[in-house]
């Protein structure tokens, strides 16, 4: 990571502690993504079937998929139009560093938090399950197929959301008009996400290194799109006519 990178993602988090919005909705959304799935898998008893244990845990692991692709529309809300509204967009916008390097650190700042929640809390959920749920659900919860899904989807997913937050955030003028359209236009990844969450499309190694492969190569092309459309003298024009 270069200079200019680490600066904006210092510089982002830093921001993002001040809000109490980010750092409450931060805090409070993962509890509900994390109490539900423990609550429904615990209280699982042995001889339950295992298309139910499957269905129950595939809820568990839709909310911690969903986690990275919910949590980083809230701050990419901020990454655009609260600074405008905050007057701070202007000297981010001059300063000498590179479009893409700007859009690096920015997304740094929500990808980060966003999966470094999601693993740690489907660490607690693996530690809770083998403790105290029936040995269907262990299996079925710490298979390595689940495993490496959520290892390899939850930072793809969040950058995924991040770049779409990015581009909405960038051509809105309101933040929670940016993070609600950025929840709106995630809704499709969300359909995707279920069809793996439940096992219509069966989570295999190979068919999750496969999507995870996709889903790269959408992030970057993304990356560019948004880059490309990036204008900081569109945005200072706004800026100063707001």
């Amino acid at each position: 990571m270069n200079g200019p990178v680490r600066a904006v993602l210092r510089k982002e988090l830093r921001e993002f502690r001040r809000n109490k919005l980010v750092v409450g909705t931060m805090a409070v959304m993962p509890l509900f993504f994390i109490t539900i799935p423990v609550v429904s898998v615990l209280a699982m008893k042995p001889g339950t079937s295992i298309e139910t244990v499957k269905g129950v845990v595939g809820s568990a692991v839709l909310g911690f998929l969903l986690m990275p692709l919910m949590l980083p529309t809230v701050i990419a809300g901020y990454a655009v139009a609260g600074e405008r509204e905050q007057g701070t967009l202007e000297p981010v916008l001059t300063t000498p560093v590179r479009r893409e390097e700007l859009l690096i650190g920015k997304a740094l700042a929500a990808i980060g938090p966003s999966t470094a929640m999601a693993y740690g809390l489907f660490a607690l959920f693996v530690v809770l399950v083998e403790t105290f749920a029936i040995p269907e659900v262990v299996s079925t919860v710490v298979s390595p197929a689940i495993v490496a899904i959520i290892a390899l989807f939850c930072p793809l997913l969040a950058a995924l959301s991040i770049w779409v937050g990015l581009a909405i955030s960038a051509r809105s003028s309101d933040v929670r008009v940016a993070q609600q359209l950025s929840g709106l236009a995630m809704l499709p990844m969300v359909g995707v996400v279920c069809l793996f969450a439940f096992q219509v499309i069966a989570p295999t190694l190979t068919v999750g290194a496969i999507a995870a492969v996709l889903l790269a190569v959408v992030d970057l092309g993304a990356w560019r799109v948004v880059s490309a459309v990036f204008d900081r003298e569109r945005l200072l024009t706004r800026y100063g006519g707001s």
